[in-house]
């Protein structure tokens, strides 16, 4: 009976095991995507049904960032997603309309209208306009036209054409265009369901700001009323105006004094202006008003007024009656601790409030304040190291009803801590990090743990035979106070190996060191950590830098030990925290300058004039462009850069020896009056020109991508159009030795010693270029523990939003020219060399996802030499790792340990039944003798 189970259970082990094989990818383990949006806007995010004839919704958002998609509220993923803002350092006011009803959304944005399908991001149509937008509407009158595509849109532009215009939601033409002359800067459209308004602001003599309110015939285009709200000298700046809504039955502009404390009202139509005091609920002041109203023309002219403090947030609801335009406080909503979230859903006429706090979801309806429904919010918190609770910003939401009743509430929030949260009834259903498409800076930290093990095996490698045997022997005791937990983890450990999944344990049980923690310092001065291996889980969140509205800041991130993080800025002092777990470690010495790294004790300063080198308070050397260029870039050689060999091996098993100098950079300059670019390989403390280049019909407006590593370096920029060639894009790399004879140092084989400020060696350079197929944004280089492991060569493609890593064999500058390669050159690897470069599939490392906005790639060591971490960041997080030269000291996925436990186990059971017949095989024999 206990074979046939034992036969059962083997049957079973195979059977998952060749599944496995079968079925599992490791493209798809190894590597992690996060395809963000962006920081959603309160503005600009709201539920949405694609299909009016389905009841499923969509969270449609237009970010921060510019990035306008669909996500699926049931698991967070994207749906579809169009990046509509390339620089992301444009401040362009973004809009997002949805009709009621309708299959397609409509955005707005510096001055394009577009409208896009609402199932799958497919742009119908699209409107340049003359002038930058100042709002857009959905026009919310009823002409009897079909259910799919869009209502009529309202475009509202400014400039020196200030304009309003209604433009065909089916085609995208201006039915007609009501231009906006005088002084009065456009401020904001509405339109009820049979007038539309615009309003400007008018500046008086003393400084102040009087609302004008421009009634226009929805159909002709003609003007129809105009008229000033009594504003007095309350209206200071445009900050305190509170909403003007939009698309409702009967739309409002609410505005509030400088000190916040009366809150004004008038519905658009009329020129009457109710005042309501606002009530502080204590002593702190109030400095936020905001306000929350039904977008559907049908909906009960219901709205809710959030009012926020420094300690605390309250809310009031307000009805509007139609008929004579008067406004009253039908009921307030309790003051709360901290802050707070509120959201407006709608079901047919009715009105529904969902307030978010730090502790629950609460629902109301517009009509009472009676609670609808309520749900604790205590599974919903996101951890943040800095002793703070996260805060709720600002949330969208989906009220459901069965049999007259609350039967659900989902709620899309989004949280101080940059995360956008969806709660399903109070309860987290998924989470993303939207935080992170604002990362600006970003590096690689070994745990504590990992970094303590090398440190005390290289001590043990670094001394003699006893000290070594002594110092492992304290380790091993040492190691004993693990003991308990060890033997509690051993069950799972050992089913772990024998299926083939222990290769990665977790931050602090890694032997192989792919469990590195990632640092991002993000836009808003937060730095949020996770793990290279298992990014899914956020580490932890601090706010690290106290960033005013409008402040910006340049972080460096860097870890100079295992286990610590060091955050430095010019804004803010530079701190150090725990790479673990976010705890505040120590404090440094700010960092006053922009600085570019380099060695130790010398500083460089990327000026107008050119690159300054400072030694302390002094100037070391001053490098000034020829021409009247302007200094693009300065890439260092990588302070951890290893180098494994000091020479090349040819394949006759001579050596060309590299030039290697730590101080080396890659200096990139340009001048626009002659369309050229020049580049420098300098010594970094000498200052002396190793190797330079200049090329001619340079687009300087396309990215210059650089790198610098060991004794090669390569960039890549776009050459323009000429009578000879088409515009296109090149790769040029170059490589460094001492001499180009083999076996020959060049001038330096009779020094004894070498100076980077007396030794007058010149290196001697072999340079190839490649034509490319697309422009390359960001270069680096792979990085290995020892260096023995072969490099590839790092490249952001912008244009495919796609990553690839190039063999540097492919690379080589060493490929003979003309020619076919010779035996020994074939055993180097080298090929005949083509100017032509075309991108192997094999290379991109992103596979058929696409990676969106990449700025800039870091990369790290493993703990085993033939592993490389790969960490991309921009819009999108990627991050990969990478064998250049196979994983020859691990044993890969495919290797069948269960066989291999099998054989060893089916050997020793034939050991033990054949060893008694051998003996009594050798007793036989022996009895024969006799």
């Amino acid at each position: 009976m206990w074979l046939h189970s034992l036969q059962v259970i083997f049957a079973a082990a195979c059977f998952v095991r060749l599944s496995a094989a079968v079925f599992a990818d490791e493209a798809w383990n190894v590597d992690y995507h996060y395809a963000l949006l962006g920081e959603p806007k309160e503005e600009t995010t709201f539920f949405h049904q694609p299909n009016p004839s389905s009841k499923a919704s969509l969270i449609y958002s237009l970010s921060e960032q510019g990035v306008l998609g669909a996500i699926n509220p049931r698991d967070g993923s994207v749906v579809w997603r169009q990046p509509l803002l390339r620089d992301d350092t444009a401040q362009n006011a973004s809009f997002l309309r949805a009709g009621e009803d309708r299959d397609v959304v409509v955005s707005g944005l510096g001055r394009q209208v577009a409208a896009w399908n609402a199932a799958d991001g497919r742009l119908e149509w699209d409107l340049i306009v003359d002038g930058d937008l100042a709002d857009v509407e959905i026009l919310a009158l009823d002409e009897g036209t079909p259910t799919t595509g869009a209502k009529d849109v309202i475009a509202l532009s400014g400039g020196e054409h200030a304009a309003v215009r209604r433009i065909d939601g089916a085609t995208g033409a201006v039915k007609w265009r009501h231009p906006l002359d005088g002084p009065d800067v456009p401020y904001q459209v509405s339109a009820s369901a049979t007038e539309l308004y615009a309003i400007a602001l008018h500046k008086t003599m003393l400084g102040y700001y009087k609302l004008k309110v421009i009634s226009l015939d929805p159909v002709t285009g003609r003007k129809t009323d105009e008229h000033m709200l009594s504003s007095e000298s309350e209206l200071t700046t445009t900050d305190t105006i509170v909403s003007v809504g939009a698309n409702s039955a009967s739309p409002i502009i609410a505005w509030t004094d400088s000190a916040a404390s009366v809150l004004k009202l008038n519905v658009l139509g009329t020129s009457g202006v109710s005042s309501f005091n606002i009530d502080k609920h204590g002593e702190g002041a109030v400095r936020r008003v905001r306000m929350h109203a039904p977008r559907h023309s049908n909906a009960l002219a219901h709205f809710l007024v959030h009012y926020e403090s420094d300690t605390a947030h309250w809310a009031e609801v307000f009805h509007i009656d139609v008929r004579n335009g008067k406004v009253e406080k039908a009921y307030s909503l309790p003051k709360a601790a901290g802050r707070g979230a509120f959201s407006t859903s709608v079901i047919d006429a009715n009105v529904y409030f969902t307030r978010v706090t730090q502790t629950e979801v609460v629902t109301v309806a517009s009509a009472s304040h009676g609670i609808l429904s309520r749900w604790s919010l205590q599974g919903a918190r996101v951890a943040d190291n800095s002793n703070s609770t996260p805060e709720p910003i600002h949330a969208v939401s989906e009220v459901s009803f069965k049999d007259n009743a609350v039967s659900a509430v989902r709620t899309a929030l989004y949280t101080s801590t940059g995360d956008w949260i969806l709660l399903r009834n109070g309860s987290p259903a998924w989470t993303r990090p939207e935080i992170l498409a604002t990362t600006i800076a970003a590096t690689f930290a070994a745990p504590a743990e990992a970094e303590a093990l090398v440190k005390q095996l290289q001590a043990e490698a670094h001394s003699n035979p006893v000290q070594a045997y002594s110092h492992r022997l304290q380790r091993h005791i040492a190691d004993l106070k693990l003991l308990p937990a060890i033997l509690s983890s051993l069950p799972q450990r050992i089913i772990d190996a024998f299926f083939g999944n222990s290769a990665e344990g977790g931050i602090g049980h890694d032997g192989f060191g792919f469990h590195q923690i990632i640092a991002c310092a993000t836009k808003s001065g937060r730095v949020v950590a996770f793990d290279a291996a298992s990014p899914t889980k956020i580490l932890w969140n601090r706010q690290v830098a106290d960033l005013q509205p409008g402040q910006s800041w340049q972080p460096s991130l860097y870890s100079p030990r295992g286990g610590v993080i060091v955050v430095r800025s010019r804004a803010d002092i530079g701190v150090e925290y725990s790479a673990t777990d976010g705890e505040l470690l120590a404090s440094t010495l700010p960092v006053a300058e922009r600085e570019v790294p380099s060695s130790k004790a010398m500083q460089y300063t990327i000026r107008s004039g050119g690159l300054e080198a400072t030694l302390g308070e002094r100037s070391a050397w001053h490098f000034v462009p020829a021409n009247g260029e302007t200094v693009i870039s300065l890439v260092p050689r990588p302070i951890n850069d290893p180098v494994a060999s000091i020479g090349k091996v040819l394949g006759d098993r001579r050596v060309l020896y590299k030039y290697l100098d730590p101080n080396l950079a890659l200096l990139v300059t340009g001048r626009n009056a002659s369309r050229t670019a020049s580049f420098y390989v300098l010594n970094t403390v000498s200052g002396a020109v190793i190797h330079s280049s200049m090329h001619t019909g340079v687009d300087l407006d396309a990215p210059i991508s650089s790198m610098m590593s060991e004794n090669w370096f390569a960039y890549s920029f776009t050459a323009e159009a000429s009578d000879d060639s088409p515009k296109g894009h090149q790769l040029v790399v170059g490589e460094l030795f001492e001499s180009l004879v083999p076996n020959d140092r060049g001038l330096l084989s009779a020094k004894a010693n070498y100076s980077s400020l007396e030794s007058g060696a010149e290196p001697f350079s072999l340079v190839h270029t490649y034509q490319i197929p697309e422009r390359i944004s960001k270069m680096a280089v792979t990085r290995t523990r020892q260096g023995i492991t072969s490099r590839q060569l790092l490249a952001v493609l912008p244009d495919s939003n796609a990553l690839v890593g190039i063999p540097y064999g492919v690379l080589d500058p060493r490929r003979p020219v003309h020619r076919d390669p010779t035996k020994d050159e074939q055993m180097e690897g080298l090929v005949k060399y083509t100017p032509v470069l075309d991108f192997d599939p094999k290379w991109y490392l992103n596979h058929q996802r696409e990676v969106v906005g990449i700025k800039d790639v870091e990369t790290s060591p493993a703990l085993i030499e033939s592993t490389s971490l790969v960490f991309a960041y921009g819009l999108d997080i990627f991050g990969t790792r990478l064998s250049p030269s196979f994983s020859f000291d691990i044993l890969g996925k495919d290797f069948n340990k269960f066989q291999m436990l099998a054989t060893v186990a089916a050997l020793a059971v034939a050991t033990f039944v054949v060893a008694p017949l051998v003996m009594r095989k050798q007793v036989d024999q022996r009895w024969k003798l006799l």
